[in-house]
């Protein structure tokens, strides 16, 4: 995976070049300069004032970028509300679907009980993925004390 951060910082201070300089005062001059210090130079990346802002081809890291920037001194008490309550509410989703995906529960001493919604899901992902496993629970064989310790040194010795 290529680290396009510096591309991004470059494109965010090309972007700012077009925004009204009392918007681009609200942000705070070590950031600014972060950006101007670690951006990459050699990028050629130019706005194309014949587009909208939402047409051009901006990478992922610019967008997240400028959506903080937004999110942390542009946005007015009601917006940076509703963007903070929206980002909690796709984070919730997020982990609820990770948990329902990859049962984290296993490790309670219950019995999970799941809903028919979440059967759904489950039934759907099933279809997409043909190589789903249906064993969810892994057996732990314990071991006595005797079998551990001697694992133990023999583990501290390397002997197999």
């Amino acid at each position: 995976m290529e680290d396009n951060y510096q591309k991004a910082y470059k494109e965010v201070i090309e972007i700012l070049k077009f925004v009204p300089k009392e918007s681009v005062n609200k942000i705070p001059q070590t950031m600014l300069d972060t950006f101007k210090a670690k951006m990459d130079k050699n990028y050629n990346f130019k706005v194309d004032i014949n587009k909208n802002f939402e047409e051009q081809e901006l990478l992922e890291e610019t967008k997240a970028i400028l959506a903080n920037i937004f999110r942390n001194y542009w946005a007015t008490d009601y917006q940076r509300e509703q963007i903070l309550a929206k980002e909690q509410q796709d984070r919730k989703k997020d982990e609820e679907e990770k948990r329902i995906k990859y049962n984290t529960d296993v490790f309670k001493n219950k019995k999970m009980t799941i809903t028919n919604k979440q059967k759904e899901k489950l039934n759907i992902e099933k279809q997409s993925n043909k190589n789903y496993s249906n064993n969810l629970l892994v057996t732990v064989k314990k071991q006595n004390i005797f079998h551990r310790l001697l694992g133990f040194i023999k583990g501290f010795l390397n002997i197999r």
